[in-house]
């Protein structure tokens, strides 16, 4: 059962996204507390539990991180005008780390000596999210990761609780997608050298599975210069494998071609502003996604878009969803834990990894530790509409 979602009107202020973020993601440190209460100054020992939400400050991620972190934001302070803990109290807060920086050892030092921080939940983007996960593990804290924007995995760890389908269930429903409409040759293009060494055996595997045919495009120091080493005989349809930015320089040079192409992207893409980033529009982009449509009539989604629409002037998004999904699993497991909220009761309550219906989005972890295969798709037209 999900949790309640009230009906009454929330007396608190509206924000835009800027604002928010100019509260919240003002420095590579920046913590804020739900409801938008900003912490300020050196934080007592003797705070009430804390959630930390770990946030990339990192140029090229920020498409992701900033509507991810507004989902979320926007769960935790709905949760904070309701009783769903019977009395006790619960904080959620933001840290900022940039995760192409060399040293968390600040960040790290706050998780490992900050006892009133019982759990972490919704890291964002995946290189912070990957990286804290192999932080927490060398360190071997007793501390629950829940919910990370995390793809890039096999099989979760005894603190990892992953509950959106991973990279390998994104590019098999994908390409399944493709070959039952009767695409039998794909392009692969690999935006860097590490989207190559992440995703290659990946793409290769499932296209074998599905009898798909798979040329591969790498190796160019601009992704517009991808789109342009196409050729008349070069596949139709191109799986993407890289950032919104990068896809969005890819779709450029494609616009040299004569030849109408189709783009698929996995969820680490953001299509609601791909347009802005300079994407050609007459290039139709498909998008792997690991949440519903944001216009399902999914319950969860629908108190999504009510919460999104009460306390934000912000549009909907797959990633803010996503946010918000995460927030709210989180909540649920805290929700029905009944002794001390601590770091090793929160642990414990998360390692029983048992079922949670998100009302419509159910969490059911199989065997590899892993909560959802959940993916559907939607596209953007060349009207700019998003479409299931």
């Amino acid at each position: 059962m999900g949790l309640p979602v009230p009906d009454m009107k929330i007396s608190l202020p509206v924000l835009t996204r800027r604002a928010a973020l100019r509260l919240g993601m003002a420095g590579t440190t920046g913590l804020l507390a739900a409801p938008a209460v900003l912490a300020q100054g050196s934080r007592s020992r003797n705070e009430p539990p804390t959630v930390l939400q770990i946030v990339d400050t990192a140029i090229e991620q920020q498409d992701v991180a900033k509507d991810f972190f507004i989902g979320s934001l926007a769960a935790w302070q709905d949760f904070s005008k309701q009783d769903i803990l019977r009395g006790r109290t619960v904080v959620h807060r933001k840290l900022e780390i940039d995760s192409t920086a060399k040293d968390w050892s600040a960040g790290l030092a706050e998780l490992r000596d900050n006892p009133s921080i019982v759990a972490v939940s919704g890291s964002v983007s995946e290189g912070a999210a990957r990286q804290l996960a192999q932080h927490l593990a060398a360190a071997k804290l007793p501390l629950a990761h829940v919910a990370p924007w995390l793809h890039d995995i096999d099989k979760a760890d005894e603190r990892t609780f992953p509950i959106f389908a991973n990279r390998q269930m994104q590019i098999r429903h994908a390409l399944r997608s493709l070959s039952m409409v009767g695409v039998r040759e794909i392009g692969a293009v690999y935006a860097t050298s590490r989207d190559r060494n992440l995703y290659k055996a990946s793409v290769a595997n499932a296209a074998a599975a599905l009898k798909l045919q798979v040329v591969g495009f790498e190796g160019a120091d601009d992704p517009r210069d991808l789109g342009r080493q196409m050729s008349a005989r070069s596949p139709v349809v191109m799986l993407f494998l890289g950032g919104t930015p990068e896809l969005a320089r890819f779709t450029q040079g494609l616009a040299d071609q004569s030849r109408q192409r189709y783009v698929v992207a996995l969820a680490e893409v953001n299509l609601q502003i791909l347009r802005q980033m300079g994407a050609v529009p007459t290039i139709p982009v498909i998008g792997a996604q690991v949440v519903p449509l944001t216009r399902s009539q999914m319950p969860v989604v629908q108190a999504y878009r009510g919460t999104l629409a009460r306390l934000f002037d912000e549009p909907t998004s797959s990633l803010s969803l996503a946010g918000y999904l995460g927030a709210r699993y989180t909540q649920q497991v805290l929700a029905a834990m009944t002794g001390p909220i601590d770091r090793p009761s929160v642990l414990s309550a998360f390692q029983q990894r048992q079922a949670i219906d998100l009302g419509g989005f159910r969490v059911a972890y199989d065997a590899q530790g892993l909560g959802s295969t959940y993916v559907t798709q939607s596209m953007l037209t060349v009207e700019g509409r998003e479409v299931g």
